[in-house]
């Protein structure tokens, strides 16, 4: 038999009293700290250092928790985009995010969605660490300059200032956000019939004429380093990774970063994750992205559907 004395007992309600705070605000650290790193294993490890910070705490003295946790998950996210920033210089190749099974069921906040798009996130990597922390925070979870500023530290003219250089860097490179949801979802399918089918006029009535394609293979797969520009070059490269692989793989239909994807399986285990960004005006396809690097795919052996918070 255990004993459990009265100061055991009295520590381990509070841990639990504990816990039950932090799990309310877990999504939301989470959330953020993968939409400033674009790494699931990365936001995980703040997460958890954020219920380290939290339960050695005095938290008697903390009178706002959602403030707390957010201030500190976004300032340990920034001190690592900073040094993944200089990892990413040498990145072998073009380099996405790490692909986030959500839950479509979640699909209530347009934004949100749109901020973890491999789209968006490829934008996002162009802004300084500071500036993306203010976009993400002010323009997807509705946070003020002021909170903001309470939560980097910096004064509210300053964060103000930051704030409206990201806004103009974000609308200048992304120009309208993506499509409606149910239009991406159709457009992939339609993807997804031509390219099993082989209907080459199919491809060319979705593809935008100067359609964009972006391959992460992280350097383990031989894929093009550089972004490859134009629909028929971009023909031309499907029908080559067509030849050497299609034969092999099974498509499905999934929901990752936020939308419709289309995952390729080999053996059952995941070889490819293609997202697509459509045009909303024109519903052509504008951007294709494709993970295809081992490392990054493996979380989707291991991570379960991510509920938008």
């Amino acid at each position: 038999m255990v004993h459990v004395t009265p100061g055991d007992a009295t520590n381990s309600a509070a841990l639990d009293d504990a816990t039950t705070e932090f799990e309310q605000h877990r999504d939301l650290v989470f959330a953020v700290s993968y939409n400033l790193l674009g790494s699931v294993a990365e936001a995980e490890d703040v997460v958890q250092e954020a219920w380290l910070a939290w339960a050695s705490a005095r938290r008697a003295d903390i009178g706002n928790v959602r403030a707390y946790l957010v201030r500190i998950g976004v300032n340990d996210a920034l001190a690592r985009l900073n040094r993944a920033r200089r990892e990413r210089e040498t990145y072998p190749g073009l380099w996405l995010p790490e692909p986030l099974p959500t839950d479509v069921d979640g699909e209530v906040n347009a934004m949100q969605s749109e901020a973890i798009s491999f789209a968006m996130m490829v934008v996002l990597e162009s802004l300084t660490p500071l500036e993306r922390a203010v976009f993400v925070l002010n323009e997807v979870f509705g946070y003020s300059y002021r909170e903001i500023a309470d939560v980097v530290e910096r004064s509210p003219d300053s964060v103000r200032q930051v704030g409206h250089r990201a806004h103009q860097h974000i609308r200048q490179r992304r120009g309208r956000y993506q499509a409606d949801f149910d239009v991406r979802r159709a457009v992939t399918a339609r993807f997804l019939v031509a390219s099993q089918g082989g209907d080459l006029n199919a491809l060319l009535e979705l593809l935008a004429p100067d359609v964009a394609m972006w391959t992460d293979s992280g350097g383990l797969v031989k894929t093009a380093r550089r972004v490859i520009v134009g629909r028929e070059k971009v023909l031309r490269l499907r029908d080559g990774a067509e030849a050497l692989f299609m034969d092999q793989l099974t498509p499905s239909m999934v929901h990752i970063n936020g939308g419709p994807a289309i995952l390729l399986s080999r053996n059952a285990a995941p070889f490819a994750v293609v997202a697509l960004d459509i045009d909303p005006d024109d519903h052509t396809i504008r951007g294709i992205y494709s993970v295809v690097s081992p490392v990054k795919l493996r979380i989707l052996d291991l991570s379960a559907p991510r509920r938008l918070p």
